[in-house]
């Protein structure tokens, strides 16, 4: 009789299906997660709130020894995101990726206008300053060194939130100029002048046009100079 139960219990725990001690602990995986965007962070300057929304304890997911966290493409992590978290060698079944929701919330200090802001006005720094507040997107200023000596694209309103899409390099070449266009290999130097196509901050590509009538590319440099690479 003790047999006959014996046997029973066996077949009993064979009948549990294999995934059920594979399953993926969430816990472990969403704590996973905020450490992945707490670190992604850590460029920011200020202090930041992470929170992971819970996944569906309906989702049933084979275990993993190393999931691999990223940031979906186009994605961001302030504001509302999510992570994304794949899995390519499971303990068992097939690879899987999900995508766990996040909120990312940074309190830092912003750069703001100081006063009303005119296009193509370099920015100085009477021109900024400094606030307090919650950023909601990546592309924020929060150091002065990041909008000094800047040009201003369009104008900009007394005390709006700076960000880098609103400024830019100042020019170190501009459509029309008369150019320097120099050639440099081994072993051998050209120079020739030359007449910019377009407008370039350094280290930006621009195309020239030479005095024999050739369209050639290379790199702004101050002092009216474009290199270009054989």
């Amino acid at each position: 009789m003790k047999l006959m139960r014996w046997i029973s219990v066996l077949l009993l725990l064979s009948s549990i299906p294999a995934f059920a001690e594979k399953a993926q602990d969430q816990e472990a995986l969403l704590r996973a997660v905020t450490a992945f965007v707490q670190g992604q962070m850590h460029s920011f300057q200020g202090k930041t709130t992470v929170s992971v929304e819970h996944l569906d304890s309906r989702l049933n997911l084979a275990s993993c020894p190393a999931p691999e966290m990223f940031i979906p493409p186009g994605g961001h992590l302030l504001g509302h995101g999510s992570v994304g978290v794949r899995c390519a060698k499971p303990e068992a079944g097939a690879p899987w990726t999900i995508y766990v929701p996040v909120q990312v919330t940074l309190h830092t200090v912003m750069l703001v206008a100081r006063r009303p802001l005119s296009a193509e006005k370099i920015l100085s720094a009477e021109d900024i300053a400094e606030q307090n507040g919650e950023a909601t997107r990546p592309d924020i200023l929060t150091d002065p060194s990041q909008a000094i000596g800047k040009v201003v694209k369009q104008g900009i309103g007394a005390g709006q939130v700076l960000r880098q899409g609103m400024l830019r390099d100042p020019y170190a070449i501009r459509q029309g100029q008369s150019v320097q266009v120099r050639v440099e290999g081994n072993g051998f130097k050209i120079s020739t002048e030359g007449q910019a196509m377009g407008n370039a901050a350094q280290g930006q590509s621009v195309q020239v046009r030479t005095a024999s009538g050739r369209l050639v590319a290379g790199t702004a440099y101050s002092n009216g100079v474009v290199r270009v690479t054989p």
